[in-house]
């Protein structure tokens, strides 16, 4: 494996000069062999269809050094760049909904657009591993380790968002209608500023200690309820969209979803929001089943594209919003009041412990599928880079009003599928990316979907956070500690799931004190919030109930109570015929004259 770029040594090889990297750069700009080279673009385009015959040889891989043609760079980029562009976009466009801050739509479509040119320029910094002067530390992995808007904050956001209404820091109309709250949106931006200086400071402790003490028997069911709570919102979206028109009222402007006037505006819950949703779904399964590499690293984008044709040609768009909007956006152009909201601290530092070990695990997985070393000391100063580097984008994103950053998972599909894990075509992701963002346009056509089709693809991409979760679970051995610490984690965190108001109404101060207020806000906010409470008590758990001898052996279950006595028959009567001693016994299998017989399954 070739894990040279970024050692832990002194580098003895010679220096290119400038002059060399210059003729370098000309060369692959003037030659064939540098702008096309010899890669069978074919393969990525080729789809899965039963009558087409399979190539049986596999495209070249590509590592994070070796040269490649700058046409590839950017198509793969491109890959990249659509992958992730589903999940850059929907948690700006849901914080800033009917369930989040109620924002304008001019400032939906300026966070969309900023959240593009964010991504692109923090993925960078991942990118490229930036040495930290005079000490062992470094500023990102060195990998295609791109970094995106994170779902995690969409529960804490949506929570806190409720109960600023509810308690007045957010402004109500006389009919109840919830206004715009940018206050509120910036509290949640300054908070998560000041919260992702954990993540910074623990990036500095040693890759074992925090695997210690933030193992998967606890980030595992976090991540998984995390996706869990999130596809409620993806569902409210899919029948229609969120907010006062989800319960049908029969008079006012949200009789129908999104509200009267709006371009083919129907009753929460129609069959055609169904349908419009149920048509993204299907196209993203068709993209995995029949469609080429490409498609189905970009399934979710497609399916998006395919849902937004058809509620163009049914009448669902209102291009007025696109009009309206201006040409080009950047970061800034819009701001809003930075302040801490205390409610809202533990529940965002409970974000960050999550985003820091989902880092870890993505960086792993990255490596491995880059064909890098995952131990040793060059892989744990990637660990400690990249988790530095997500802290430090999740505080630059805050001051770049977007909110916090987390390592995306699904560009390490596109490595494997297209086997290419050079850094050209990451930071032809991060351009494409940035142009987006620039051309606000492109922003505000995505912030005019339709609900329902956003939510066809919401509600698959959340499940995907959920069976992420699942996936860190099953790395798990099941002993009975374990088996106690998940059911009573999950227990109370499903169930603030399914009763969000459960907490409501255990605290009944109604004084002028606001700092006691507040601790009473945020102690309601945190066991409201199912992930939150699954994962302080699981780290609790996990610190306090000591490993029993039955847990760390073996444990005896009927498949394998009576093995070692099968083991010992099985000697007698092959009385060592086969010259098969006891040895190929406990590898799983047993010979008797040329037939296998698989011993028991054990536990």
């Amino acid at each position: 494996m070739d894990d040279s770029p970024d050692q832990i040594g002194p580098d003895m090889a010679p220096k290119r000069s400038f002059a060399d990297k210059a003729r370098g750069f000309g060369r692959a700009f003037t030659s064939r062999e540098g702008l096309v080279g010899q890669y069978d673009y074919a393969f990525l385009f080729k789809p899965n269809l039963p009558f087409m015959q399979r190539s049986r040889k596999a495209a070249p891989f590509f590592g994070l050094n070796d040269k490649m043609p700058v046409l590839l760079a950017l198509l793969l980029g491109f890959q990249h760049a659509l992958s992730m562009l589903a999940g850059v976009i929907s948690p700006p466009i849901l914080i800033a909904g009917q369930g989040g801050a109620n924002l304008p739509a001019d400032d939906a479509q300026y966070l969309v657009s900023t959240s593009l040119i964010v991504c692109g320029i923090l993925s960078s910094i991942q990118i490229t591993r930036l040495h930290i002067y005079k000490t062992p530390y470094y500023v990102g992995t060195g990998l295609i380790s791109v970094v995106g808007t994170s779902f995690a904050i969409i529960p804490v956001a949506t929570g806190a968002f409720a109960q600023m209404y509810a308690t007045g820091f957010c402004p109500t109309a006389a009919d109840g209608t919830k206004l715009p709250c940018p206050q509120g949106y910036g509290a949640i931006l300054g908070t998560a500023c000041c919260c992702a200086l954990l993540e910074i400071l623990l990036s500095f402790t040693s890759p074992k200690y925090l695997r210690k003490l933030f193992p998967p028997l606890v980030t595992g069911p976090t991540v998984m309820l995390i996706g869990v709570s999130l596809v409620a919102s993806g569902f409210e979206n899919w029948a229609g969209g969120t907010g006062l028109c989800m319960s049908r009222p029969t008079t006012g402007p949200f009789t129908v979803c999104p509200q009267v006037g709006a371009p083919h505006a129907l009753p929460w819950g129609s069959a055609e929001f169904i349908g419009l949703g149920f048509s993204v779904f299907v196209t993203i399964i068709l993209c995995e089943r029949f469609g080429s590499p490409i498609m189905k690293s970009c399934a979710v984008v497609l399916g998006l594209f395919v849902g937004c044709i058809i509620a163009a040609g049914t009448g669902y768009f209102d291009r007025s919003r696109i009009d309206a909007a201006p040409a080009v956006s950047f970061i800034w152009v819009k701001t809003f009041p930075l302040s801490v909201y205390g409610p809202i601290v533990l529940p965002l530092l409970a974000v960050y412990i999550v985003l820091m070990m989902e880092a870890i695990g993505d960086i792993t997985a990255t490596c491995d599928v880059s064909r890098l070393e995952v131990e040793g000391m060059t892989f744990d100063s990637r660990i400690q880079g990249g988790v530095l580097a997500d802290g430090f984008n999740g505080l630059l994103a805050g001051l770049c009003t977007i909110t916090p950053m987390s390592t995306f998972a699904q560009n390490n599909g596109v490595i494997a599928l297209t086997r290419c894990a050079n850094r050209k075509a990451g930071y032809a992701a991060c351009f494409f990316l940035i142009i987006m963002g620039i051309f606000s346009k492109f922003a505000a056509a995505l912030v005019s979907i339709p609900s329902s089709v956003l939510g066809g693809m919401t509600t698959f991409l959340f499940s995907a956070v959920a069976a992420s979760g699942i996936r860190i679970i099953s790395t798990v051995p099941f002993t009975r500690r374990n088996r106690f610490i998940l059911t009573a984690s999950l227990s109370i965190g499903i169930g603030a799931i399914l009763v969000p108001n459960w907490f409501a109404f255990v605290f009944t101060y109604e004084g002028d004190n606001n700092a006691k207020q507040g601790f009473f806000n945020a102690i309601v906010l945190v066991m409201e919030t199912g992930f939150a409470v699954t994962g302080f008590l699981a780290l609790f758990l996990n610190l306090v109930l000591v490993e029993e001898i039955e847990d760390e052996a073996a444990e005896l279950t009927a498949n394998v109570a009576d093995d070692a006595d099968d083991r010992e028959e099985w000697n007698r009567i092959r009385g060592g015929r086969d010259g098969v001693g006891a040895k190929d016994m406990e590898l799983g299998e047993k010979s008797i004259d040329g037939e296998i017989t698989p011993t028991k399954a054990s536990v």
